[in-house]
Formats: structure tokens, C-alpha cells, sequence
């Protein structure tokens, strides 16, 4: 199932290496920093940039995985990491990251 199909589950387990390594290619633009799974978005100007933030936040409430979001006026940083996986990766992060991705996309197509 592709990662866009899929839903967060309450209390996700941390994933391993190797299985991190098999998501990143299916979340154009993410990196992996500090045990966090990272990405900048970039927007025209404050008004896209919080359009996008809005957006992303009805994503983010429906999952119930809330990231670290940076904003600023013409990008918004988006850090994911599980807590309950001891501040590790979980799958979470890579189904949020593809929906935020997919957000990001129909945005910047409009």
C-alpha cells in the first residue's frame, strides 16, 4: 500500500535502518536529521506559506502525529519524529510526510 493510503496508528513502533532507508525515496525532498524526518517547503510569499500551514494542520489533526513546524515568511519547516518510539522514526512519520508532500503539490498546482 502506498504511503498516501495509509493512516497513523496510536503508539507506532520505531522502525529499523534499513526500513528507513526504503521509505526515503517515497518522500521527494525529505531528509533525515537528528533522528528527525525533515523537509523545507518553499511558498511565494506569507500568505502562501500560511495557507500551506493551515492546510496541513487539518492533515496533522485527522493523523493525531504532530510535527515541529518552523514558520517563516516564505517556507515552513516541517520536523517529524514518534515519541512514543522513544524520539525515533516510525512509519508515522513517512505517512505524514507523503501526505504533506501531496499537500504541498496540489497547493503549488493551483
Amino acid at each position: 500500500m502506498n504511503l498516501i493510503e495509509k493512516n497513523c496508528i496510536h503508539g507506532a513502533a520505531a522502525i529499523a535502518p534499513d526500513a528507513i532507508a526504503a521509505l526515503l525515496p517515497q518522500v521527494a525532498g525529505w531528509a533525515i536529521e537528528q533522528n528527525h524526518l525533515v523537509r523545507s517547503f518553499e511558498f511565494k510569499d506569507y500568505h502562501g506559506t500560511i495557507e500551506f500551514v493551515n492546510a496541513l494542520a487539518w492533515m496533522i489533526h485527522a493523523q493525531n502525529h504532530h510535527p515541529e513546524l518552523t514558520v517563516r515568511y516564505r517556507h515552513c519547516i516541517v520536523s517529524y519524529t514518534t515519541h512514543s518510539a522513544g524520539n525515533a522514526l516510525s512509519e508515522n512519520d513517512f505517512i505524514c510526510a507523503a501526505k504533506a508532500n501531496a499537500i504541498y503539490d496540489q497547493r503549488a498546482g493551483a
